[in-house]
């Protein structure tokens, strides 16, 4: 695959000049999207994207959103570079006032997964509706760019009173003894997440949702963190270390790698 500097647009289908829609997209600050790994033309948990897109069309535009319309949209922009591998995002957004939302695919290079263990630093902030995978994302970016720069790897978004969310780009889960423990808190519910429990269920792993606050975490096993570029061990949130290598992560991340892809 030959990689490209800029990502290549298709907007409804359409191919386009990059920067001008995107940044448009981006700066009108309503809108939402997905982001996704496609390999050999196949993505992990494509329903799941597809059913994200449809309920946030609906919440933020009252109307929905096909998804063989999208699948078809994401297969022209992939055909448009004959590519097989690439992180592909679809925005939807409304491009004019009074205008019906519109999508915008891109396509750029595959990312890798994560290589090493993660560090996290906890961070006061939460996400407005955080439920939903929205443009303007100002203060995780924020946080992500000061933790980053602290030698961090990624930053643990958390609420005034302690309480554990989500990571500013990635879903948190954490180990104890046998079971996988997700925050019980507003965050967005991933696709690798959604995955991750659908696997787990299959495999007869057990997982619940709980409250978890900064006190509670030096009592977990080990712990993870999961976006669309795959799933990664926690080696230390603060100063509070986690073993990398705790079974019940190392079963998670191989649950991961072994769950189905689904054709675009």
């Amino acid at each position: 695959m030959n990689a490209f500097p800029d990502p290549y647009i298709d907007i409804d289908g359409r191919g386009a000049e990059a920067g001008t829609p995107l940044l448009f997209a981006l700066m009108s600050g309503y809108g939402h999207f997905t982001a996704m790994q496609v390999r050999d033309g196949r993505v992990r948990g494509l329903g799941f994207h597809l059913a994200r897109l449809d309920a946030a069309t609906r919440e933020l535009f009252g109307e929905r959103l096909d998804g063989d319309l999208v699948r078809e949209r994401i297969g022209h922009a992939l055909g448009r570079k004959a590519l097989r591998d690439a992180s592909v995002r679809v925005y939807v957004y409304r491009p004019q006032p009074g205008d019906g939302p519109a999508t915008l695919v891109t396509v750029k290079p595959p990312a890798p997964e994560p290589a090493a263990a993660q560090r996290l630093r906890s961070v006061p902030y939460q996400r407005p509706a955080a439920h939903i995978k929205h443009l303007g994302e100002f203060g995780q970016g924020l946080h992500l760019r000061q933790v980053t720069a602290a030698g961090f790897d990624e930053g643990l978004l958390v609420a005034p009173d302690g309480t554990v969310a989500e990571g500013t780009i990635t879903n948190v889960g954490f180990v104890a003894g046998g079971t996988v423990v997700w925050p019980d808190a507003p965050a967005l519910e991933g696709t690798t997440m959604l995955v991750l429990r659908q696997e787990l269920e299959r495999a007869g792993v057990p997982w619940r949702e709980q409250a978890v606050h900064l006190d509670d975490l030096a009592s977990f096993d080990g712990a993870f963190v999961s976006n669309s570029r795959g799933v990664a061990a926690v080696a230390l949130v603060d100063d509070i270390p986690f073993p990398a290598d705790a079974d019940l992560v190392r079963a998670v991340t191989g649950l991961y790698a072994a769950a189905p892809w689904d054709a675009i």
